[in-house]
């Protein structure tokens, strides 16, 4: 089977199976999908949903986000993964926000990336989920789905994998073939015990036909 021919079985498998496919972040305007997506870095979405919570009622936009300090917002988030940190950069972000970008969070991925806590992969995820473009976020879930199925060929990093996947995948599906991916990879090809029987694309994953079919 040929790159080509794999693409279009995995995605043909995905618009039949999973048309519709989104994160599972909860939030209610770009700032609290901004606030939780810097959160959910190697943090489970289920545990920032709860986290957020009490931190979008405290601070329910950027403004008042910009105006705390580190130490209050840490209170918040201490149950997540690097809060110290974390606190920080939302704060930062918030600042930035209201101050150099009036309160709207901007299209382009590079301008995003100015502010504090907003890498490439959380660039990407705003630029698809908010603005709908052809943007490929790529975390730990897709990066490891794409190497398995054998969408990607010895991906060394997020980028070259992103590269890889946005080449091949249509423009206009790219934003649903991001949560495809994770959604996948957090249920059925999880990290440690790929749940193959349970799989519906078996047929065309390279991991399946090299180390388990029979």
């Amino acid at each position: 089977m040929t790159k080509k021919e794999r693409y279009k079985k995995v995605i043909e498998y995905f618009q039949e199976n999973m048309p519709v496919a989104e994160t599972e972040l909860d939030y209610t305007n770009p700032y609290e999908l901004l606030v939780a997506v810097i959160l959910s870095a190697q943090c489970t979405d289920k545990r920032v949903n709860v986290i957020t919570v009490d931190l979008f009622r405290r601070f329910p936009n950027a403004k008042s986000l910009s105006e705390s300090v580190p130490e209050e917002v840490f209170e918040y988030i201490r149950t997540c993964s690097y809060p110290n940190n974390k606190a920080k950069h939302l704060v930062g972000m918030a600042k930035m926000l209201v101050n150099d970008f009036n309160n709207v969070i901007p299209e382009d991925i590079k301008e995003m990336q100015k502010m504090p806590g907003v890498g490439r992969k959380t660039a990407n995820v705003i630029a698809s989920v908010i603005y709908n473009k052809p943007t490929m976020a790529v975390d730990t879930h897709v990066f490891r789905v794409s190497e398995r199925i054998g969408l990607t060929t010895n991906s060394k990093n997020p980028l070259s994998t992103e590269l890889e996947l946005v080449k091949h995948i249509p423009e206009d599906i790219i934003p649903i073939a991001h949560h495809w991916l994770i959604l996948h990879g957090r249920y059925v090809c999880t990290a440690k015990k790929p749940k193959c029987d349970k799989c519906g694309i078996t047929e065309f994953c390279k991991f399946y036909k090299k180390n388990l079919k029979v």
